[in-house]
């Protein structure tokens, strides 16, 4: 016991050291850059990244292609003319982020129960007081009483809008035809970066003539939206408050 408690305080310390170290090395970082302008990302091959994975999905049986002769009609095309649309690695269409959710849900529960148990004795066999010692009989023998009530109320009232456009590169052509795509913004206001991540899967078929898409045609579509900068420092709580939420236990 004396144990446990010795080293519980020990292990707090050290892993507020550690993230302190951890930390440490971003502020070094953000002092070195101080009245500087957050520099923008360098452009690189999306598939070159660390981490990067080929995306993988059930892939229907191949079928064998076929070619009409004499024919001028090329499959897959809109037009006799060539399809301008994005089609393989390397190539550029534009998605349309269009993100319009409002969402409101409440929720009330309420639950009581009431118990009571009473039990006493009146006569034993024809006696009004106990054998022996002769002392009248508990008119109580077991009183209890229990009552529980729960009373629990939720709501959430969420309203999320978000319209942009940002090009995006096919980076895979899957067996099947799909595309998957990735395209990444970056906008410098004065001393603050706003960030826009688009990533998925599309269909060739979804891409309309004009080379765009709309982003809810496409599937494990990953997009996030934020920035870095003074501003987002500001609204961050500081290294030790979220430290210390981490470790409290209250």
């Amino acid at each position: 016991m004396f144990k446990s408690r010795v080293l519980r305080p020990l292990l707090a310390v050290g892993l507020i050291a550690l993230t302190s170290l951890t930390g440490g090395c971003a502020a070094i970082d953000r002092l070195a850059n101080v009245g500087d302008k957050p520099k923008l990302s360098a452009i690189d091959n999306p598939t070159a990244q660390p981490g990067y994975k080929p995306v993988q999905m059930p892939m229907p049986a191949p079928q064998p292609a076929t070619y009409n002769p004499n024919s001028l009609w090329r499959t897959g095309s809109r037009s006799f003319f060539k399809d301008q649309r994005a089609h393989q690695v390397g190539d550029i269409l534009t998605v349309a982020v269009n993100i319009t959710d409002k969402a409101a849900i409440a929720n009330q529960t309420q639950r009581s129960r009431k118990n009571s148990e009473d039990a006493g004795v009146d006569s034993f066999w024809g006696r009004t007081a106990l054998p022996v010692t002769n002392t009248a009989l508990p008119a109580t023998l077991l009183a209890a009483d229990s009552t529980s009530s729960v009373d629990g109320k939720g709501s959430v009232n969420r309203q999320e809008a978000l319209q942009t456009n940002v090009a995006a590169v096919v980076t895979q052509v899957l067996p099947n035809g799909n595309l998957v795509v990735e395209g990444k913004q970056e906008v410098r206001v004065n001393n603050e970066i706003r960030e826009l991540i688009v990533a998925g899967i599309v269909r060739p078929e979804d891409i309309a003539s004009d080379n765009t898409i709309e982003s809810t045609k496409i599937a494990e579509a990953r997009i996030a939206y934020g920035g870095r900068g003074q501003i987002s420092d500001v609204q961050q709580p500081r290294y030790g408050q979220q430290i210390m939420d981490v470790l409290l236990p209250f």
